[in-house]
């Protein structure tokens, strides 16, 4: 409001800390809060391959974190890792299981091969893995698509609705804003 913009569409955008710091790679215009972490480890975020969201000066793309290192930082001045990866280069996620009993609330992002959209989504009810990676890959057709977030995923979007209840508590976000009326 200060710089007269108001938030238009907002969600939590990867894994993060008691701290609410990024687990892994947070890159906000060019500064690198968190560096990449291209290891497995535990949890969600190390069930690789996992992801970035790159964002760059003219598009969007989600790209599986080893493929991310090869990348100029200039090609993505902002970004967040998450994981893990819900469709590559078409794929599913190679442990996504369909009769998995892991049931949660998710949200994530996919782009569009030409990078010029981003589709977020997040579910209504809870969902297996397998599940959302298919909405990216069956329902949306975008080539890549990486998993933000379960349990706690929120979005929050106005003209839709979505309040976004709880959001002030959460690690990286991502958003758009548009000049105040």
């Amino acid at each position: 409001a200060t710089d007269n913009q108001r938030l238009v569409f907002a969600t939590n955008a990867g894994m993060y800390h008691e701290d609410r710091s990024p687990v892994g790679l947070y890159r906000e215009d060019g500064d690198e809060a968190q560096g990449v972490i291209a290891s497995a480890g535990p949890g969600n975020f190390g069930m690789l391959p996992n992801g970035v969201f790159c964002i760059g000066e003219d598009r969007v793309a989600v790209v599986e974190t080893g493929r991310f290192q090869s990348l100029d930082a200039a090609e993505c001045p902002s970004a967040t890792q998450s994981g893990p990866m819900l469709v590559i280069d078409g794929e599913l996620h190679p442990r996504f299981l369909p009769d998995s009993t892991s049931r949660y609330i998710r949200n994530g992002v996919g782009t569009s091969t030409d990078g010029k959209r981003a589709i977020f989504a997040i579910s209504n009810d809870v969902v297996t893995f397998h599940e959302f990676a298919r909405l990216y890959r069956d329902e949306l057709d975008l080539p890549n698509a990486l998993y933000f977030d379960g349990n706690i995923s929120r979005l929050r979007a106005p003209g839709l609705r979505r309040t976004g209840a709880g959001f002030t508590t959460l690690g990286p976000i991502v958003g758009i804003v548009t000049p105040a009326k």
